[in-house]
């Protein structure tokens, strides 16, 4: 039976709501600096889909989503601008890292740094994230993130009449996700990574106790794959004090990318929330 269209609205999460709850547990569950992995983060409880395709009027959303690919329920986070209609928004899809989930882009200032792409005269575009693990790839466990991405994530965009997804953002394990998304969807606009989690030999990779054997892990590495990206689409951040400085700087020599920016910072949300504005405006004047 439909819900009555006040049920529907109710379902919608406030952006203040929104902020408040991230703003309470503090830090982000991203993997630090030592390779220990932090709690996830409890933020605010997510909500059923709406069920009609209408897109709902918050700027910041949480809701359940069933993915047939993870086997298991995911969270979609959708942030948009402030006071921009989410009708027919372009979309750059988050990745997160490690230990994490969708809800940690509510904590490091994505929002606010929408709000300056648009304050800048930027066109507005969303950002979704959504759940993901084991570096966002199939490795045997039947959970496939990236076929999630790939067939289920453009359904659940359509749903809120937003945009097909034509620019990606990921940091750290999401980091290598986005890169591994981008060697099979060439029409991406924008490419981000940020402190991207690349191993640079098998031993590096094993360790992770992630990839079932070498080849598996061969198969994915994008430092294994740089012919399959597009360098003028690529922007890389990484701190210089990250233990993936070595790996992302590798990266960059073989890539070259529009954007390769090692500056002081650690593997910790402080650079991340320092380099988030300028990865959505890299990401907002390509979508443009």
């Amino acid at each position: 039976m439909r819900r009555p269209v006040a049920e529907e609205v109710g379902h919608a999460v406030s952006r203040r709501g929104l902020l408040l709850g991230a703003a309470a547990v503090g830090g982000s569950a991203l993997i630090s600096a030592c390779g220990a992995e932090k709690p996830p983060l409890v933020g605010p409880p997510p909500v059923a889909p709406p069920s009609t395709p209408t897109p709902l009027a918050e700027a910041v959303t949480v809701q359940k989503m069933r993915s047939a690919a993870r086997n298991r329920d995911v969270n979609l986070v959708v942030i948009a601008p402030d006071g921009v209609s989410r009708v027919g928004l372009p979309v750059c899809v988050a990745l997160h890292g490690r230990g994490a989930d969708a809800r940690t882009f509510l904590n490091l200032g994505v929002q606010n740094a929408l709000n300056q792409v648009v304050a800048a005269g930027l066109p507005g575009f969303a950002v979704a994230a959504v759940d993901g693990d084991n570096y966002w790839v199939d490795v045997g466990k039947a959970d496939d993130p990236q076929r999630m991405l790939s067939d289920e994530l453009p359904g659940w965009l359509a749903q809120r009449r937003l945009r097909p997804a034509t620019a990606i953002f990921g940091i750290s394990m999401g980091g290598f996700g986005a890169l591994r998304y981008a060697r099979e969807h060439k029409n991406l606009k924008a490419v981000a990574v940020a402190s991207a989690a690349l191993f640079v030999s098998w031993p590096d990779a094993k360790s992770r106790k992630v990839f079932a054997n070498r080849e598996q892990w061969e198969s994915h590495e994008p430092l294994l794959h740089t012919g399959d990206l597009s360098a003028a689409s690529t922007g890389v951040w990484c701190g210089n004090s990250d233990p993936f400085a070595r790996a992302d700087r590798k990266l960059i020599k073989a890539l070259d990318p529009a954007v390769a920016n090692m500056t002081p910072g650690e593997h910790n949300d402080d650079y991340w929330r320092g380099i988030v504005p300028e990865v959505l405006k890299f990401v907002g004047e390509r979508l443009a």
